[in-house]
């Protein structure tokens, strides 16, 4: 048990011994005081509760289990920078430290990933858990520790839960957060041991945030109530790999011993990928109209994930890019990252420093970056000699299969196999428990058992000859690699001590799911790229884009690409590397021979850049660490670019709506928080997505309760008198389509020149007549709809608009920000911030315009390292470093997140020393 040893000039850890009846007393008057005394109650509560969970920073503890003492230096944000002579004792503070700022964010991570959410919140999450079980990611996980990892890995694993626990002892909820404090209203929820396979089990999370092309799976199915194949085709198209260059260009793989040639750049895919996403499989057409109900179910379930497992649309991703010595001010590598996440409080990173006093056998770390609370090691950063950055790779590593169920079995090629079945008990919080029983086929779990809907599988769709007879119905199974156990957190470790690009690339190799594109830098003046991870080969024919009938072997999956057969770029002549989820290599220029996906992200952002540099590069400039950090706050709109000049000359009649359309003469396409044009011409973006597609696609797409008369297909409801149904939507504003990403600016860049495309036509209505395919009545209804509409938001005051007003950033605490009582969130939450930037640009603040203009994923943080001079690097995170409400540290850094502005990032030990505010020193 930590105990003080030396009177702490910082903040004191609450007496362990305080009564509960005080407490009770204490949170009744704090809610009675928040519901009559307004703002006040804030205080109040501080003064009390909050105080006590707020983490001593000075003075020193003793920690049994430490060998020797470990220095944690904080600088004035409050970011720790450990200093130990042991590699056990470095991780053992780390979980300590993490601990104190950030428990209660990892208890509830812990709970999510296990499917015991309900043992915390009651039986709002019953729903979540059965999902969340039902994928068994904490089984994984322990199969992992138990079989997969490393003796050393496990050695820091089981050291950083000892401090964690060290951290717990002896404390009550209200002394670790007041989350707990508040919890007590209902619920007398007491945190247990933290685990190594608590941390294992955040990887998953992780993954399922990155998994691929699950969504345009489910998105594709749906689509054919509505669509045809070329229509689907349409709103998929190829990549643009003439105008977007890839991420390898002159790169290599070795299974072969071969090189890409060419100026082309990286998407992946051999002769099989189609890029359409309408798939090749014989038995698609059936797969694809059975699976109407069963998706939409799963959808719904999907939904109400709670936000940290991640946004479960199109368009997240992030931007990491690397530029050699020879164009740098400094002569050495310049490398700058930012990963785009669900916005969080706290933030889902944590910055933190890992130095061995002494580096040795004994202590073989001196590290920086971030971290995941609850996890130890540092996940993107740099050490003494290396610098690495991650953005999603996109490959394809998940596949949903359509399931013959027959009895207590399925149909696996014309034999009844028995289900794999489990049985698993769901506590709740205040209420029964609730029994599940979990069925896996060989092509994983069967995600259909988890909601009513999807039971009702493909009763009123129509099948070919080659399905088998429906029966008692269909069933959905999930093939994901994340499943399987791997070697990630073996990873972590390596590429935090990996001294060249010979160790990192062998790190790299462990780092199976989920699959990354891994960028690098070194003190050398060397940069490379490598694309590591585990993705499945399937049979010819089989691209993975549309879900495969699961009683057919043809379609399992084969194996996987060998680690020696993945693309990497090592010092190419041209002297940087861009990777923002772009294609990885150019299948229409080399002979790669395996499919990595057919849903890249479409190179919006990855080409910007590259632009940027290489203007840099012609204008004979050399480019400094602030010119990194403009590139990553790049407000450029590249729809707009497209758009406007169309736009400029539609002859609008009203007065009013050709004031707003004169907001776009001269406009940059900046996306500026105060810009007015901005403004504009993102709502009319918005409704020209609305107007050509979103009212076509089928309600399981669209926006939730947002209702529209469209021609009947196989259902009932109230009909008009033209014989049209009225049917609702049913998706989450965050989730519905179109979103307006950089697939759309596809769709529409292809369809731009077509003035008489069918995508054109909008219906008409009592009010006004529609456009029968007439490109440039549907923009002028666009241009008049938007301007009403910012009216209706912003005023009639066209001198008033401001993007930034539209385009807000809320911070929420994922549970009790969310569905907490309303003072609660008011303590809780934070915002708005009024933000630059959008959609598929390189400052990507996104946004669904589906369902409107609020931020739904961010740059979770910026970092530039400078490998001429450590100690000049830059970085800053979304939040603080604590989950602490009242904590000076709670959101610090997001007004200079949202301006675009970095934070010094000190690495030497005179740096951190010079910036430290205070000292803790750990004894044993």
């Amino acid at each position: 048990m930590p105990t003080d040893t030396t009177a702490s000039t910082g903040q004191q850890p609450g007496k362990s011994g305080r009564k509960k009846g005080r407490k009770a007393r204490l949170i009744v008057l704090v809610l009675v005081l928040a519901l009559v005394g307004g703002v006040a109650y804030g205080g109040y509560w501080s003064v009390s509760t909050v105080r006590a969970s707020f983490p001593q920073t000075k003075g020193s503890l003793t920690l049994a289990g430490l060998s020797g003492p470990v220095d944690v230096k904080r600088d004035g944000y409050g970011i720790p920078q450990i200093y130990a002579s042991s590699d056990e004792d470095l991780f053992m503070a780390q979980g300590y430290v993490q601990a104190q700022d950030r428990f209660y964010e990892m208890d509830v991570r812990r709970h999510m990933t296990s499917g015991r959410l309900s043992e915390m919140f009651g039986k709002s999450q019953v729903d979540n858990d059965e999902f969340l079980r039902t994928l068994g990611w904490d089984r994984v996980a322990k199969k992992e520790y138990d079989t997969k990892l490393s003796p050393a890995t496990k050695k820091y694993l089981q050291a950083y839960a000892k401090g964690v626990n060290a951290y717990l002892k002896g404390k009550d909820g209200e002394q670790i957060s007041l989350e707990y404090a508040a919890l007590g209203f209902s619920n007398d929820y007491k945190p247990e041991k933290w685990t190594p396979v608590d941390s294992i089990s955040w990887l998953k999370a992780m993954a399922w945030d990155l998994r691929g092309n699950m969504q345009d799976e489910i998105d594709r199915a749906l689509m054919t109530s509505r669509l045809g194949p070329k229509q689907i085709a349409d709103l998929y198209p190829e990549y643009p790999y003439s105008r977007n260059q890839t991420i390898v260009q002159q790169g290599q793989y070795d299974e072969l011993t071969r090189t890409f040639e060419g100026s082309g750049g990286a998407s992946a895919g051999g002769s099989s990928t189609s890029g359409t996403g309408t798939g090749t499989q014989s038995a698609s057409t059936s797969a694809g109209s059975a699976l109407q109900s069963q998706l939409s179910g799963l959808q719904g379930v999907l939904d109400n994930l709670p936000t940290a497992v991640g946004v479960n649309g199109n368009g997240i991703g992030s931007n990491a890019w690397v530029v050699r010595g020879k164009y740098t001010i400094t002569g050495k590598p310049l490398l700058a990252n930012d990963p785009h996440l669900s916005p969080s409080l706290p933030s889902v990173w944590y910055q933190m420093g890992l130095h061995c006093r002494t580096v040795s056998s004994k202590c073989q770390y001196d590290v920086s970056g971030y971290t995941f609370a609850g996890m130890p090691g540092v996940v993107i950063g740099h050490n003494q000699n290396i610098a690495w950055g991650m953005t999603n790779s996109g490959v394809d590593v998940t596949d949903l299969y359509l399931e013959k169920l027959s009895g207590d079995g399925y149909l696996y090629d014309g034999k009844v196999k028995a289900f794999k079945r489990r049985e698993e008990t769901i506590k709740v919080a205040g209420g029964a428990s609730k029994k599940i029983v979990v069925r896996e086929t060989n092509n994983g779990p069967l995600l259909s058992d988890r909601d009513d809907e999807l039971v009702k599988v493909g009763r009123k769709a129509a099948v070919d000859a080659a399905a088998p007879d429906r029966g008692d119905g269909y069933g959905i199974a999930l093939r994901w690699t994340a499943l399987d156990p791997g070697t990630s957190m073996d990873a972590v470790f390596a590429m935090d001590k990996a001294a060249d690009w010979t160790d990192f690339r062998e790190a790299a190799t462990l780092f199976d799911v989920p699959s990354q594109n891994l960028i690098y830098a070194d003190t050398k003046d060397n940069i490379g790229y490598t694309l590591p991870g585990k993705i499945p080969t399937r049979a010819k024919g089989d691209d993975g884009s549309v879900p495969a009938p699961g009683w057919d072997p043809k379609y399992e999956w084969t194996g996987y690409i060998p680690q020696d057969a993945l693309p990497y770029e090592y010092n190419p002549q041209r002297g940087y590397i861009v990777t923002a989820n772009q294609a990885v290599i150019n299948k229409e220029k080399t002979d790669y021979p395996y499919t990595l996906t057919t849903d890249w992200g479409y190179g919006t952002r990855s080409q910007r850049i590259t632009d940027l540099i290489e203007q840099k590069i012609k204008d004979g400039g050399k480019i400094s660490t602030d010119d990194m950090r403009q590139m990553q706050t790049d407000n450029s709109s590249e729809i707009a670019k497209l758009l406007v000049p169309k736009l400029l000359k539609i002859n609008l009649a009203d007065p009013d709506v050709r004031a707003a359309q004169e907001l776009l003469e001269g406009w940059d396409y900046t996306q500026d928080a105060d810009s007015a044009a901005a403004a504009y011409f993102n709502a009319v973006w918005r409704n020209i997505l609305k107007l050509a597609f979103g009212n076509k696609l089928p309600k399981e797409l669209r926006v939730k309760d947002q209702c529209l008369w469209v021609d009947p297909v196989n259902t009932t409801g109230p009909v008009d008198e033209a014989g049209k149904v009225l049917e609702c939507g049913q998706r989450d504003p965050d989730q519905a389509q179109p979103d307006g990403g950089d697939r759309w600016f596809e769709v529409v860049r292809k369809l731009i020149d077509d003035e008489n495309s069918d995508w054109w036509t909008t219906p008409s209505n009592r009010n006004r007549p529609g456009a029968d395919h007439n490109r440039d009545k549907l923009f002028e209804r666009a241009m008049i709809d938007a301007r009403w509409e910012l009216t209706a938001k912003l005023g009639k005051d066209i001198d008033t608009w401001s993007w930034g007003r539209l385009h807000r950033l809320f911070l929420k605490n994922q549970t009790l920000g969310t569905d907490g009582p309303g003072f609660m969130q008011y303590m809780l939450n934070r915002g708005p911030w009024k933000l630059s930037g959008g959609e598929a640009t390189v400052n990507a603040t996104g946004w669904n315009a589906a369902g409107g203009y609020d931020v739904v994923w961010v740059p979770s943080m910026r970092m530039v390292v400078n490998l001429g001079d450590l100690d000049k690097s830059k970085w800053i995170n979304l939040t603080g470093a604590s989950g602490h409400a009242y904590s000076a540290h709670y959101v610090d850094q997001t007004g200079k997140w949202a301006k675009g502005e970095l934070l010094d990032w000190s690495f030497s030990d005179q740096a951190v020393e010079d910036g430290t505010s205070d000292t803790l020193v750990l004894k044993p």
